[in-house]
């Protein structure tokens, strides 16, 4: 057994830290491209068909576009945090777990 250092938690905090930002980051850009979009055809829809242009209002049109920028926040910050755990769990695993070559 092996006991925890104040370092050791350290170096977990700093790396948590890094993890979160770095979804966060990619989450933002996701949502900026998924805005860009859902716009564009959110808006073109309403002024060129007839029956959008009738019953979505312009509260509707932002709950779709918002919806969709949400969305792709939290799937790619998600995705992004769970391939930052994948890496540093196979980087802090034991030399013979990291061989993965069949003999």
């Amino acid at each position: 057994m092996s006991t925890v250092t104040r370092a050791y938690l350290d170096e977990r905090l700093a790396a948590f830290k890094c993890c979160s930002k770095e979804a966060a980051m990619a989450g933002a850009k996701a949502a900026a491209v998924a805005t860009i979009a859902a716009t564009v055809p959110t808006l073109a829809s309403v002024r060129m068909l007839p029956w959008e242009s009738a019953h979505l209002n312009p509260t509707g049109q932002a709950l779709i576009i918002s919806t969709v920028a949400g969305m792709a926040y939290f799937i790619i910050a998600d995705k992004t945090i769970l391939l930052m755990a994948r890496k540093h769990s196979f980087e802090d695993a034991p030399d013979h777990l990291k061989n993965t070559s069949f003999h």
